[in-house]
């Protein structure tokens, strides 16, 4: 008799625990649903992976390609501010219209570096950059592992355009994050007088 009811509340104890573990998941994956980041394609709702870092936290550290085919981190650029570019690729017109403007302003700005990134191939980067006569800005690549995306939160989740990186702008300086703009609608260029303004 005692020996049965020890069984029974094994068996409810069991069954609490693996409960609990999968009320659990399903809180994670509605949690992770609720913090994305909602954003349009032409006025069609789609969705990030999630937020952006949160201004005053320390700032990801980050491998991307170079247009040289070589590994740039954070660390490549201490000591300087940092401007991430972000968008989904350079083959668009507000891509393209963001690097221009972008490369127009870095000349005029002190000890500060302007980081175009995308999931672009590196040789379309150069190419691009170079036909255009863009030497201010550095254009690096995501394509490789995608890690960018996924830790500054920007990939896109769904829609024509998942996988490739919203278009974002992250401001980092002494390795905190100290600005950030998630552009709404994907086909607007960012608010340019804001990111400056925060430098």
């Amino acid at each position: 008799m005692f020996r049965t009811i020890l069984n029974r509340k094994n068996i409810y104890l069991c069954s609490t625990k693996i409960l609990n573990y999968i009320l659990g998941i399903n809180n994670e994956t509605f949690k992770h649903k609720n913090t994305m980041a909602k954003i349009t394609l032409q006025g069609n709702a789609i969705n990030t992976i999630g937020n952006l870092p949160e201004v005053g936290t320390e700032a990801p550290n980050f491998e991307l390609v170079a247009n040289d085919l070589s590994v740039k981190t954070l660390a490549d650029y201490k000591g300087k501010t940092i401007i991430l570019n972000i968008f989904p690729s350079l083959d668009t017109g507000t891509c393209a219209a963001s690097v221009r403007h972008f490369n127009k302003a870095a000349g005029d700005l002190e000890n500060t570096v302007v980081l175009c990134i995308s999931k672009d191939l590196p040789f379309a980067q150069a190419r691009f950059c170079g036909a255009e006569g863009l030497d201010k800005v550095f254009t690096l690549s995501d394509f490789r592992t995608g890690a960018f995306g996924k830790d500054y939160q920007v990939e896109i989740a769904d829609g024509p355009l998942a996988a490739l990186e919203s278009r974002a702008v992250v401001i980092i300086k002494d390795g905190k994050v100290s600005y950030t703009q998630q552009v709404s609608e994907i086909v607007d260029e960012p608010n340019y007088d804001a990111v400056f303004a925060a430098l």
